[in-house]
């Protein structure tokens, strides 16, 4: 597989101080000081992850994803290029903003702006978190996911499958059709859900402790509006996590615990649960919103059945609430 991680993700957003304290204060992110008004931010030894444009209107600005070589981005744009899709290699002006050694561009069938690099600068200064928290799960497994809605979920999943060669790790088809791809041992890190609409849905970041996630839980909800989702847990990656309301209108979803997958012997299936075995509330909708209900009662349907994820650190606890 040519593309091995999500690398970095931009927003576009004239809210740039709001981000500054949202991604420092919450998240936990170390903010790179930058000129003019982009603010970038760091969640490891990788030069930036975040970055912030300060331009509208609000939301994605484009989607950087890791590829292994520079020999396999040159067979990823020659791939791109036999399929009719417009690929612009960028110069290194561009690819010195994005702290890597080459860099091509291109957009999905939605209009979303996609870059493919290879060679990923490193900071030789340790990464620093703006609050105490232990660290977030990248490596291998790149910064996080990311979600995007579509108006046709099979133009797209032609587009990230077919294409671009990411593996459906699972699917649901209610109440409104997703599909999760991973690229490596990461659950997932992308996604789409065919909401009608287009744009950026969220992005995730994992933490290293549970901890983290729950002090951020804490901080977000002495912020009126902040917390789109209550705490819960996902029934497929299954992390847990809480989703905030960002400064551009999209979500944020803080987690921890998703389990690694093996890439080589994933089989890919239909989930029947819906999205969560617990929690997740939506509370950034009305409480009488269909949607928002029908989800609720997903939950606690998968209450009533006693359907568990398994636990992420300890298999023997697993062999003891299962009584094997």
């Amino acid at each position: 597989m040519s593309i091995s991680a999500l690398g970095y993700i931009g927003i576009r957003s004239t809210k740039t101080e709001d981000w500054g304290q949202f991604a420092t204060g919450i998240l936990g992110m170390q903010q790179v000081d930058r000129g003019g008004s982009v603010r970038a931010f760091r969640m490891d030894d990788r030069k930036q992850r975040l970055v912030v444009t300060g331009a509208g209107p609000e939301g994605l600005d484009f989607l950087g994803w890791e590829v292994e070589s520079p020999e396999a981005l040159d067979a990823m744009a020659s791939r791109l290029e036999n399929a009719d899709i417009p690929v612009k290699l960028e110069g290194s002006g561009l690819a010195d903003e994005r702290h890597v050694s080459r860099l091509i561009s291109f957009s999905d069938p939605d209009g979303n702006y996609i870059e493919l690099f290879s060679g990923p600068h490193v900071d030789e200064e340790t990464f620093q978190p703006s609050r105490p928290i232990s660290g977030f799960k990248t490596g291998p497994m790149g910064m996080g996911h990311a979600v995007l809605h579509t108006e046709n979920v099979d133009r797209l999943l032609w587009f990230y499958r077919d294409l671009l060669g990411f593996r459906v790790s699972d699917y649901g088809l209610k109440p409104y059709p997703l599909y999760f791809f991973h690229v490596n041992q990461r659950h997932h890190s992308f996604a789409i859900v065919g909401s009608g609409r287009r744009g950026l849905h969220h992005f995730m970041v994992e933490l290293l402790s549970m901890d983290d996630v729950g002090q951020g839980y804490d901080l977000a909800l002495e912020e009126k509006g902040r917390v789109a989702y209550t705490l819960g847990r996902h029934a497929n990656d299954p992390i847990m996590s809480f989703y905030a309301n960002s400064p551009s209108g999209f979500f944020v979803e803080y987690g921890w615990g998703s389990p690694p997958i093996d890439p080589e012997t994933w089989v890919p299936h239909e989930t029947t649960d819906g999205p969560s075995l617990w929690g997740h509330d939506r509370l950034y909708l009305p409480e009488d919103d269909p949607t928002r209900r029908r989800l609720r009662e997903m939950a606690l349907d998968t209450a009533r059945r006693g359907r568990r994820a398994p636990n992420p650190n300890c298999a023997w606890l697993d062999s003891v609430i299962n009584h094997e």
